[in-house]
């Protein structure tokens, strides 16, 4: 037996002595498990061990070689790009209003509205309405403002609020109801230094660059209760709007393309500006645009698109309303050309000559039945009625050039231009 154990394990001389002498078995159990811990022992270093050679080459390559440097900073970055993008529509734009603030004003328009009862008997009554300016020039004399032609219409006097709530009688400069622009002014005189100082000229921004989902803020009048700020995105560009006459109740399309935007345009935030993330205003708010009937649809007039007619209106002679007794006459009988007549008869629209009173300067000036009146003093009239406004800014006596289409024999159009004296009421 001995022999045979011993052929099983011919080179451990230990093993065949100990049990050759009939060791007891806890003592062979004991000899095991030493050997067991032995292994896991060297198990566990040999871990510790590369461990520590992986991590090594790890800090070697990264820190020393540069490897794997490309990786992490695509993912920094990227992360960098995440936070920027939130932060552009949940930021804070107190900064970007305290900047545009100074140049914005509230308007106060005092009108005279007539008012027809059943039996067909008129009276008038004086009416109140507030909208926004954009404070856009200083010249010598004047400071000037652009705002919608529907804020400053069928006025009585203008008032205008700055930002540090001084308020100031103001004039109108030009008009152009097509585009729904009017530019007013008030007098350096009449503006204290202290206040001088405390308003600026607004930062006018490039709208053809315009994005599809920028960041919007809408500052302005709302509702007449003071400056207020709303805010949103550019929510589409170039989009096409039709205004409905409150008179006549006819739907007519705007002269321009208009920004789309969900920041809140209420009635009195009209003609205040439309800036983008850096404060420059990129648009001139209209509340007569937006609808009554969708909520976040706001437009307003893209300021690229119309900075051609903003100078032609700020070059005008600034306008003073004459007495009733000194106003000057054109001497015409007229009809109003309207889009939807425009459209239909091939016309332009303006004020159809259908009389001419004999004898007075319009005559002289050229001017006959069948001609289309387009524009007084360079200030464009649709109708009849802003004719007669327009002519209300002018003494008897008084030459104003009076622009006119010609009807030509193959159904064309010719516009001229003709100086006419205006004459004394006949009443």
């Amino acid at each position: 037996m001995e022999n045979q154990y011993n052929y099983y394990n011919p080179d451990d001389n230990q093993f065949q002595n100990n049990y050759s002498q009939g060791e007891p078995n806890h003592q062979k159990n004991s000899k095991k498990i030493t050997k067991v811990i032995a292994v896991i022992g060297l198990a566990i270093i040999f871990g510790i061990v590369s461990s520590g050679v992986f991590l090594s080459t790890s800090y070697i390559g990264t820190n020393i070689l540069g490897l794997n440097k490309n990786s992490n900073s695509d993912v920094k970055a990227t992360t960098t790009a995440v936070t920027k993008s939130s932060s552009v529509v949940t930021s804070d734009v107190s900064s970007i209003v305290n900047d545009v603030m100074p140049s914005v004003v509230a308007i106060t328009n005092m009108s005279v509205q007539e008012v027809q009862n059943f039996w067909g008997q008129t009276s008038q009554y004086q009416s109140e309405s507030c909208g926004t300016g954009i404070i856009i020039a200083k010249t010598d004399n004047e400071l000037l403002m652009v705002t919608n032609n529907h804020v400053i219409a069928n006025n009585e006097s203008l008032t205008v609020t700055f930002d540090d709530d001084t308020s100031v009688d103001a004039d109108v400069k030009g008009t152009d109801s097509e585009h729904d622009l009017a530019v007013i002014a008030v007098p350096l005189d009449q503006i204290s230094s202290k206040t001088m100082e405390k308003i600026a000229v607004a930062t006018l921004g490039d709208s053809t660059a315009l994005q599809v989902g920028e960041p919007a803020i809408a500052i302005g009048n709302a509702m007449g209760y003071g400056q207020s700020v709303t805010t949103g995105v550019i929510s589409a560009v170039n989009r096409e709007s039709t205004t409905t006459d409150e008179q006549t109740g006819e739907t007519e399309e705007t002269g321009v393309k208009l920004i789309q935007t969900d920041a809140a345009i209420n009635p009195g935030n009209s003609g205040g500006p439309l800036v983008n993330a850096n404060g420059e205003v990129i648009g001139i708010n209209s509340s007569k645009l937006a609808s009554t009937t969708v909520e976040g649809m706001g437009y307003a007039i893209p300021i690229s698109d119309v900075s051609d007619i903003i100078d032609n209106l700020m070059n005008q002679e600034t306008k003073h309303k004459v007495s009733e007794e000194k106003k000057g006459y054109l001497g015409v009988k007229g009809y109003d050309v309207t889009e939807e007549s425009a459209e239909k008869y091939n016309m332009p629209t303006g004020v159809y000559v259908a009389e001419i009173v004999k004898g007075g300067g319009t005559e002289e000036a050229g001017i006959t039945k069948g001609n289309v009146i387009t524009a007084l003093n360079g200030t464009t009239v649709n109708s009849m009625e802003e004719l007669q406004k327009e002519l209300g800014y002018y003494e008897s006596g008084k030459t104003v050039s009076v622009t006119i289409q010609v009807p030509e024999n193959n159904g064309e159009w010719t516009e001229k231009t003709v100086d006419v004296k205006l004459g004394k009421s006949s009443k």
